[in-house]
């Protein structure tokens, strides 16, 4: 997708509202799938390399992932002030929601069903990031160098419990060098 085009015809109000809708909907995680859905197929602002790109950058630059993805978002279709009106959008409502949940807290905590709907909110959340992966997982499917570098990381983090920054600092190194564009072989 072009983001020249995009970019010009995407006002910063309309950053800031579609990022209000996203942080006033994201209950209990899974906000990376919520941006992705909008973004990429709702808005169709970003492509899904665009998004994917911006998500795995999101994840190895210091700050909260998905404070890092919305400012990706922004700063693609308008720069800093794009940047500056997503982080603002995703974060006005929950902002207020979370001091007003904090100060009523007790009362909501002696809902008798509270407890299931916090449960149902975390399962969505975990639906959603499911989705999100099997996303990226489909556009490395037919690599095998992706693949491995995915089975790597998870048996690395995930089963032998490894620590991130050691594993990432080998295996980004290497995923950077895959996907570095080389001159052909004709040129």
């Amino acid at each position: 997708m072009n983001t020249e085009k995009t970019t010009a015809a995407v006002g910063l109000h309309q950053i800031f509202l579609a990022f209000c809708n996203i942080g006033a909907f994201s209950f209990g995680g899974g906000i990376s799938g919520l941006i992705h859905r909008e973004i990429v197929h709702n808005k169709k602002w970003l492509s899904d390399t665009e998004m994917l790109a911006g998500l795995a950058l999101a994840q190895v630059v210091p700050g909260a992932n998905v404070a890092n993805t919305c400012v990706y978002v922004g700063q693609r279709l308008r720069g800093v002030p794009g940047a500056a009106a997503a982080l603002l959008g995703l974060l006005c409502i929950p902002f207020f929601a979370t001091v007003f949940v904090y100060l009523m807290w007790d009362q909501l905590s002696a809902i008798p069903m509270m407890d299931s709907v916090v449960d149902g909110v975390a399962a969505a959340a975990v639906g959603l990031n499911l989705r999100l992966a099997m996303v990226g997982a489909q556009r490395s499917f037919p690599k095998i160098f992706p693949m491995l570098v995915m089975a790597a990381t998870i048996v690395a983090v995930g089963v032998l419990r490894w620590p991130i920054i050691p594993v990432m600092a080998v295996l980004a190194p290497l995923s950077i060098a895959y996907a570095w564009p080389r001159k052909s072989a004709d040129a």
